[in-house]
């Protein structure tokens, strides 16, 4: 079985080419990463796929970015994801490729929170508005898969993760996500002996929080079985924390012991985003890295990536 794995170059994407490449001698692994391949082009898209012909995909390639980016630059986050999602999609089609998964996100639920966000609940309100074009584009994706599985049968289906980190993250700050940011800051802070660490927001936001390697684990083994999975599935970890939580536990990994600055002039998002990954646990799932460990090893790569 060959399985085409496209952001290759990103957290996930990695993970998952290591972890199929580690876990299953039956599969053929190939990745794609943006040096390979521009996505956003769709004839180099279509060459490309047709050459490798997998029989399988797993679609983790996204433009990605945390809040700052999002709010000052919107237009590429929808329109990028567009573009990239309906090339892969179309080709996977045209080749009449039997299995697909694609790494959607849980940024497509309603900005309102009741409880935590069940698989149903896509569709029924309004999306944050930070993330409003990133969460189009995932939801028009899914919908694709949705569609194209009960047109043509084909085992086309969407992982809606919760927020990931983990190894292989990126740290840059005008770029990064929450924890690969607040691992990031908190080391510059300590190396440069300031008493403080910005945060953006009160703190109080909550957030869940999955560790990357648990979740590439874990879709490693599904590969071949997405006939069993619902249209949707939610993979998270089950648990959210603050925003000053994750600061302290990564106060606590870098060993600084400043005082934590929160900026309440810039956005913290949606109060609270959670998940019910109950389906996802029906079948298997667990996410056994806890917080603390699960960001010593970010750090641990962060430091890595430092001494390069």
């Amino acid at each position: 079985m060959k399985v085409l794995v496209t952001g290759a170059g990103g957290m996930l994407g990695r993970n998952l080419v290591e972890r199929l490449r580690a876990a299953r001698a039956d599969v053929e692994v190939v990745g794609l990463t943006r040096d390979d391949v521009d996505l956003r082009v769709q004839a180099a898209t279509a060459d490309i796929i047709r050459e490798i012909s997998p029989d399988a995909i797993l679609h983790a390639a996204a433009k990605v970015g945390g809040i700052g980016i999002k709010q000052a630059e919107p237009t590429p986050f929808l329109l990028d994801n567009l573009r990239l999602d309906a090339n892969v999609l179309s080709a996977a089609l045209d080749l009449e490729i039997p299995e697909l998964l694609y790494i959607g996100s849980a940024a497509v639920y309603p900005a309102a929170y009741e409880r935590p966000y069940l698989e149903s609940d896509m569709l029924t309100g309004a999306l944050e508005s930070v993330n409003e074009g990133y969460a189009l584009a995932k939801i028009a994706a899914a919908k694709v898969c949705e569609y194209a599985s009960r047109q043509y049968g084909f085992s086309y289906r969407a992982a809606l993760p919760s927020n990931l980190y983990g190894i292989h993250d990126h740290f840059d700050l005008g770029n990064a996500h929450l924890i690969a940011a607040a691992l990031a800051k908190v080391h510059q802070a300590k190396a440069e002996n300031s008493p403080t660490v910005s945060v953006w927001g009160d703190g109080t936001a909550r957030r869940e929080f999955t560790f990357s390697v648990d979740l590439a684990n874990w879709l490693a083994l599904q590969v071949g079985s997405l006939a069993e999975w619902p249209p949707t599935l939610n993979i998270g970890c089950g648990v959210d924390h603050t925003i000053a939580e994750y600061y302290r536990v990564a106060c606590a990994v870098v060993g600084y012991d400043g005082e934590l600055d929160f900026d309440t002039t810039q956005p913290s998002g949606v109060p609270r985003r959670l998940i019910d990954s109950s389906v996802a646990v029906a079948l298997g799932w667990t996410a056994p890295t806890s917080l603390a460990d699960g960001m010593a090893a970010t750090y641990a790569d962060y430091l890595h990536l430092q001494e390069r």
